[in-house]
């Protein structure tokens, strides 16, 4: 499962350009299940298991990644852009990104010895950044970008210190690889997985997705922030690597069931299951659109805590991703038959 998480975070796919990822995705699952690609480009797999669940249970990742999208192109060649997903600015600053035609370039900002006193305390926005890839004139940018064209940060994928890993997408690519990981093992019932597209602009994806499967219950798997880091009260920092799957009782697009939420609880210590609570009221993810598709789904949602997300250099730890999966192939036969 490590391997396919080093191997999808190194893969390019924004929100809106997910090709490539749900191409290895589809060269991971051929032959374990049936799918379809719907027409907003989820991937929708069924999985038959040694037994038919009386509730459809729906599992969802999402495959895209946050990114930018080039919107002009300076006479100096440079490149303004705008964030696809939620990028905080100070992690794009110096920063290396990729495009989709293979261009190279690092995200800049006015001089400081240029900057008037007023501003250097401030932290540049988005619209004041520039990616320079090299070039010196429009037209020469224009052989190697184009306008609407996605890029992503340009980042390798490492294994460090005891059990982390490093890399840029692993939100949500993680979520896919334990996906993957499911589809390829023998279930005890019938289930059914979305890889979607464009959670990071609005949930996109999961939304049609959850229309066309119908589920009773849908688990996502998913990264949440874990700031458990120098200087951040213990309090505030939402939970912890190392400590378990991280699950929600509450997010800025989803108010979880409590009864659901205990369940999963309950359920984790009867099979000696490390987990956490998420305990911030913060983020979203496809609870949101899933949990109100059609006459509602039963939903919950199992993270992977994640340091530094969104940004080249996301940080998990490998025991926590081992805690995401054993939950997610335990929830299957708990949901099953309720």
């Amino acid at each position: 499962m490590i391997e396919n998480i080093r191997e999808l975070s190194l893969l390019n796919g924004a929100s809106g350009h997910e090709g490539s990822v749900r191409d290895f995705i589809i060269s991971k699952i051929q032959g374990k299940c049936e799918y379809k690609i719907d027409n907003l480009g989820n991937i929708i797999a069924f999985k038959k298991g040694k037994k038919s669940p009386k509730n459809k249970i729906m599992l969802d990742a999402h495959m895209d990644e946050v990114g930018v999208i080039i919107t002009y192109i300076t006479d100096d060649g440079l490149l303004k852009f705008g964030c696809a997903g939620g990028i905080d600015s100070k992690v794009i600053l110096g920063r290396r990104f990729v495009f989709e035609g293979g261009a190279v370039g690092v995200a800049g900002v006015k001089p400081i010895h240029l900057l008037e006193k007023d501003e250097r305390d401030k932290i540049p926005d988005a619209d004041s950044l520039y990616i320079d890839i090299g070039v010196s004139s429009k037209a020469e940018a224009a052989k190697k970008v184009k306008i609407g064209e996605a890029g992503v940060f340009l980042s390798d994928f490492v294994e460090f210190g005891s059990g982390k890993i490093k890399g840029k997408a692993l939100d949500d690519r993680i979520g896919c690889a334990v996906l993957i990981d499911l589809i390829n093992s023998e279930l005890e019932y019938d289930a059914y997985f979305s890889f979607s597209v464009q959670e990071e602009v609005g949930l996109r994806g999961a939304q049609t997705a959850t229309y066309g499967i119908n589920p009773d219950y849908a688990v996502v798997l998913e990264t949440t922030t874990a700031a458990d880091i120098q200087d951040v009260p213990e309090h505030k920092r939402v939970c912890a690597l190392g400590e378990g799957a991280a699950v929600s009782f509450m997010d800025r697009s989803t108010l979880y069931s409590p009864d659901l939420f205990s369940r999963v609880f309950k359920l984790a210590e009867e099979k000696n299951i490390k987990i956490q609570p998420k305990t911030a009221i913060a983020g979203g993810n496809n609870a949101g659109a899933i949990h109100k598709s059609r006459e509602g789904v039963k939903t919950i949602t199992v993270n992977v805590p994640c340091r530094y997300i969104h940004s080249p250099s996301c940080v998990c730890d490998t025991r926590d991703v081992e805690s995401v999966r054993a939950l997610a192939y335990a929830l299957i036969s708990e949901l099953a038959n309720d």
